[in-house]
């Protein structure tokens, strides 16, 4: 009899992780993430759950979404998991009836408002955009204030919100913050800012000299200085944007026990202190971030509401474009 009441007892208690690890089958992937970056998150999740046969396929959010979008019309959604840049392409995915919910993930050591408040999709990191200048400019900014001064005219370069889904947030969050609104944009145009491609060409130009300030996500002038690269980067005192890079189960998955179990993965400990190892500002706030980054603490983030992005996108696009002739 006790013996009995012993394996009731084990089998009722076992934990959750235990079962966990029970999960196998084929996982498929959709992600934005680097090359590397999406091959050492799936290592990392194999080594926990190695049953799991899981393979990926890598691009951009808005190719992923357009192959995905074909998919659906075709009525075979290939993915069970997306990972991909922004949290408005996930809430238009919700909205649509596109994913399932994760009400068992836990999410207790994340401050409200990290994720959707109905578990449909979870931030994964902090993707952060602020101010990158080159060291030779005399002139320092601090603030996003800052950009609008004299010393700085005809020398800001910026990534456009009508290709570049993390400066459509990033007008969006500094809108909504900063009093001026949509004034704030008008006045970097006064002030000869240029507005156009993406993050990378912001970078390139920056770190060549060609213009002396740009707006920019955090981890590309902190990883570039760290080879040796003239730039530095700036965490603005008024808050900053941020990416969450957010992670979501298709209601479509074959295999939902692994979707959860990888989502489970990617909110964990192990999960976020792999994305600090990978360079990036963990969203699980007891995570330390990267080397480069300064404390925690001293980062402000910006209010945003990705259900409000998702509904002004369109609106946002206009302003942005009437405003720089785009």
């Amino acid at each position: 009899m006790k013996r009995i009441l012993a394996a009731i007892l084990a089998t009722t208690l076992a934990p959750a992780a235990a079962l966990a690890a029970d999960v196998s089958g084929k996982l498929v992937l959709y992600t934005s993430q680097p090359n590397t970056d999406a091959q050492q998150t799936i290592d990392a999740f194999k080594a926990k759950h190695p049953a799991v046969d899981i393979s990926f396929v890598r691009d951009g959010t808005p190719p992923l979404l357009a192959k995905l979008r074909a998919e659906f019309e075709a009525g075979q959604p290939q993915p069970d998991v997306l990972l991909i840049a922004d949290s408005v392409t996930m809430e238009g995915l919700k909205k649509e009836g596109r994913l399932a919910a994760h009400e068992g993930a836990d999410v207790s050591a994340y401050p409200a408002g990290t994720h959707d408040p109905q578990k449909y999709w979870f931030s994964t990191k902090l993707i952060t955009t602020g101010i990158t200048y080159n060291t030779k400019a005399g002139f320092k900014p601090q603030s996003w204030e800052d950009l609008t001064k004299p010393e700085v005219k005809g020398q800001l370069t910026m990534p456009s919100p009508l290709s570049s889904g993390a400066a459509l947030i990033h007008a969006a969050t500094l809108t909504g913050n900063l009093p001026e609104g949509w004034g704030y944009y008008e006045a970097l145009k006064k002030n000869d800012a240029i507005a156009g491609g993406g993050n990378g060409a912001v970078l390139k130009s920056v770190a060549g000299g060609e213009k002396l300030y740009g707006v920019i996500v955090d981890y590309m002038p902190i990883r570039e200085k760290a080879k040796g690269a003239p730039v530095e980067f700036v965490f603005p005192t008024e808050g900053v944007s941020a990416v969450t890079e957010p992670v979501a189960i298709l209601k479509t998955t074959k295999n939902p026990d692994a979707a959860k179990a990888f989502v489970d993965f990617i909110l964990s400990k192990d999960g976020q202190e792999l994305a600090s190892k990978q360079g990036y500002l963990p969203a699980h706030p007891e995570v330390a971030p990267p080397e480069g980054f300064p404390d925690r603490s001293k980062i402000k983030v910006l209010s945003f509401d990705a259900a409000k992005a998702l509904e002004d996108e369109a609106k946002n696009k206009k302003a942005f474009a009437d405003i720089f002739g785009q």
